[in-house]
């Protein structure tokens, strides 16, 4: 495969709401923050709306960056997907079900003129913690983990000398299901309604706090639900370095507040490039 030469690489992050693209200079690994366009994403809608959307960010700035020749993508992609073929595999994920068994990178290759195999995936989880080590300078580790809580559970392995790599620990077996059911988004959602009352997500659970009294005891329970995820993954892999990422990351203090001393166990970083850090890994697809 040819190796394009760009110093900018267009890169997006897409998540089960939405989809964020930028243009990223991969020499000095920075987001060129005025090239940064968000659409939101109805994950459950029909494949070719899906795919209008995630197609209209690359064509908004191949068409504001004309100097740009030969545009390169790389694209964070949550799974399961066939990242390298293109082809989506997420199904009964409450998200992106109508693209399933599609070949992703033809359908974009077509709707935006850049040669397919100028579009690359990457997993999520792994393009996060890709771009905190390659930006964050946190590279004179030996080995850190990455986790990325939101709609989904990310889980990626980031070793010196290799890229970082999709950990795949969604699945893994925990009390009545799997991990991922207990540290995501729609995990608040059902624990919230059990109590009779309707949110979206964490927010505004947060936002319920003063009103009702059960929120402390849901906070408390994720708290222990990602105690044992951190627990569960520091074992396996035989170290104790974390960076954790994701909208729900954004309330770590809360979570740390009630397992202070057993969090403490382990070098837990949480994001300081938030979003920039998937577009960062995205980008490094062509590094």
């Amino acid at each position: 495969m040819t190796q394009p030469t760009n110093t900018f690489v267009i890169a997006s992050d897409i998540g089960g709401t939405h989809i964020t693209a930028s243009l990223v200079d991969v020499h000095q690994w920075q987001v060129i923050t005025e090239s940064i366009t968000r659409h939101h994403v109805n994950s459950h809608a029909d494949a070719k709306s899906i795919l209008e959307v995630w197609s209209a960010p690359f064509q908004e700035i191949i068409r504001k960056y004309p100097a740009i020749a030969s545009p390169t993508i790389g694209i964070a992609m949550p799974g399961p997907f066939d990242y390298d073929n293109g082809i989506s595999r997420m199904r009964d994920q409450d998200k992106y079900d109508n693209l399933y068994g599609m070949d992703i990178r033809r359908e974009l290759a077509e709707r935006t003129g850049v040669e397919g195999t100028h579009i690359r995936f990457i997993n999520d989880a792994a393009a996060f913690l890709q771009g905190e080590v390659f930006a964050g300078k946190h590279n004179g580790h030996a080995k850190i983990l990455g986790i990325t809580l939101g709609t989904g559970l990310g889980s990626a392995i980031w070793e010196k000398g290799s890229n970082a790599v999709d950990a795949d620990l969604w699945k893994t077996p925990y009390l009545d299901s799997n991990m991922e059911e207990h540290l995501v988004t729609r995990w608040f959602v059902r624990r919230t309604a059990q109590h009779g009352v309707r949110v979206t997500g964490l927010r505004e659970l947060l936002q319920l706090r003063d009103e009702h009294a059960f929120v402390e005891d849901i906070l408390a329970e994720y708290s222990h639900h990602l105690l044992q995820f951190i627990t569960f993954f520091a074992e396996k892999e035989g170290t104790d370095r974390f960076i954790i990422g994701g909208n729900i990351s954004k309330a770590w203090q809360i979570f740390h507040g009630f397992n202070a001393d057993a969090f403490d166990r382990f070098d837990i970083r949480i994001s300081q490039l938030g979003e920039h850090a998937a577009l960062i890994g995205a980008a490094a697809t062509f590094a």
